[in-house]
Formats: structure tokens, sequence, C-alpha cells
């Protein structure tokens, strides 16, 4: 299966961001903690360049506590400045103006030894879609400014937002990339929804989570779905999942993509616990 997705206004959103980019002190690049990796744009680098970047790990409580904190380990090594934060609850929201000062202590610093007065930290939000910056704009202004919804794709515009008197953000639409060179990392963009479900084929997706639930998970995968064993064989699998849930079709046939919807979902609603997809 091949995942491509690239819709006309996201060449647009990358034009509008590097046109900005010279008002920027500093740029918050948002991740899904769950695929810290997957989930950052490669194209994001080339598009900002040596901007100062502070990587924010979203949905932190969605993610496994134990790798998290071995992804902030491997990013401070390697000399990343990295939060892991929950937006929704507001988790983390006051590191991100204080880290954010450290940063570019220098910069204001030497503005400072000029003569100029200190002003607002000028930011830009940027992202994948569906990764949570328009809660988290809202989240650190305090009001409803953006526009929020759990599907990719909401934000389709740019526009300033003042958060207090420390900082201004400049949201951007979610920018992904043309085609995934690695298929496994659009596999794992469509797990955890940063793609829209109504173009993917939803089984290779089941798929593709069960296998990785078996080898990472077989606990959570077998407290959930009541299995004594993991079946081997991923059609049993399947199989057995769709009887105890009820799955079925007329004359006893399993219900496949009825199937595939309900394991989705039960794993992007928590209900096999905070799961990570990949370790650093």
């Amino acid at each position: 299966m091949t995942i491509q997705w690239f819709p006309g206004h996201m060449a647009k959103a990358r034009r509008q961001v590097t046109e900005k980019l010279s008002l920027i002190d500093i740029v918050f690049e948002l991740v899904d903690a769950r695929i810290p990796a997957s989930s950052r744009n490669p194209m994001i680098d080339e598009i900002i360049k040596n901007k100062p970047r502070l990587l924010l790990l979203n949905k932190a409580d969605m993610a496994d506590p134990k790798i998290t904190k071995e992804w902030l380990e491997y990013y401070k090594e390697n000399g990343v400045h990295a939060l892991a934060i929950n937006s929704q609850a507001g988790n983390g929201m006051k590191q991100i103006v204080s880290e954010s000062k450290l940063i570019l202590k220098d910069k204001f610093d030497k503005m400072a030894a000029k003569g100029i007065r200190p002003r607002a930290i000028r930011s830009l939000i940027v992202g994948i879609p569906n990764v949570g910056k328009s809660t988290l704009i809202n989240r650190l202004a305090k009001k409803n400014i953006a526009q929020t919804g759990d599907r990719p794709g909401i934000t389709k515009s740019q526009q300033w937002i003042k958060v207090g008197k420390e900082l201004e953000l400049l949201d951007t639409p979610g920018i992904l990339w043309p085609k995934f060179e690695d298929q496994e990392v659009g596999l794992k963009l469509a797990t955890t929804g940063a793609i829209k479900d109504t173009i993917l084929n939803l089984q290779d997706i089941a798929v593709y989570a069960l296998r990785f639930l078996e080898e990472n998970y077989p606990e959570a995968l077998k407290d959930r779905f009541n299995l004594e064993e993991i079946p081997e064989d991923i059609v049993s699998l399947f199989d057995e999942i769709a009887k105890r849930r009820g799955s079925m079709m007329s004359g006893g046939l399993i219900d496949y993509d009825k199937t595939a919807e309900l394991i989705i979902r039960e794993i992007r609603t928590e209900k096999l616990g905070r799961l990570t997809f990949e370790q650093p």
C-alpha cells in the first residue's frame, strides 16, 4: 500500500511559512509523542533552516511514559531542545515559554545591549495535520482562537495570536510531505490518525497495528480482546476479535471492514492503554 497525500493547500502553506520566517524568533515544531520520528516532517528542516527550534512532543498522555522519557533523553544527548506536553489538559504549557526564553537568551541579551526595548517572543508553530496545533494555541492563548477537531486538515489559514505579554504565535496549516519514502512511516501516521481515513485501506492499517501490538504490547492485546493466546495467523486473529465483538455479517461471515475500524478506533481512544509506536 502506497500512502500519498499532498493537497494543494499544503503547497501554499509551505510557501507562506517560508515568507514569514524573517519575522520569527523561534519555531515550535509539534510532533505526536506516540510517533516522534514519523510525525516529524523532513521538509520542515529545509524550510526553517537554522532558526532556533523547540520540539514539542504532544499527546504525551497517550504515549508510553517510559518510551517518552527515552525520547527526551535521546534529544538532549543530540542537542535538541524538547518537551513532552499534553495540550488537551494543558500540561507543560508554562515550560514552553520558559524554555523559549532559555533558547533565545543570547539573542535578547544582544538586543538589550543595543538598547532595543524588550518585546514578546515571536514564534511559529509547525507540524503535520492532526498533531494538535490548534488545541495548543487555544490552550496557550487561554481562549478558543484556532478551530480544533480530531480530524486532519482543520487549519486552513495563518494568523498571529498573542499569548500574554511574552509570546506571539503564528499558526500555520499542517504540512505533510508529498510522499513517504518509508511505507512504515505512512502506516504509523495512519494508525494514529494523521491521515484522513477516507483515503485509506483500514484493513491494511489494522493488520499493521495488530502485528505491532503482538510484538510490543501482547498483554494489552490479550486483555482488551479476551484472548488466552494470540493466534499466529493474522486472519485468525482478526476472526477471534470479530467473534468476540460481534463484527459478523449474515450467515456467520466476518465483517473485516467493521473489525478493522473497531481495532483502529480502540487504539486511538486508548482502550489498549498508552502506546508508543517507535523508539529512539
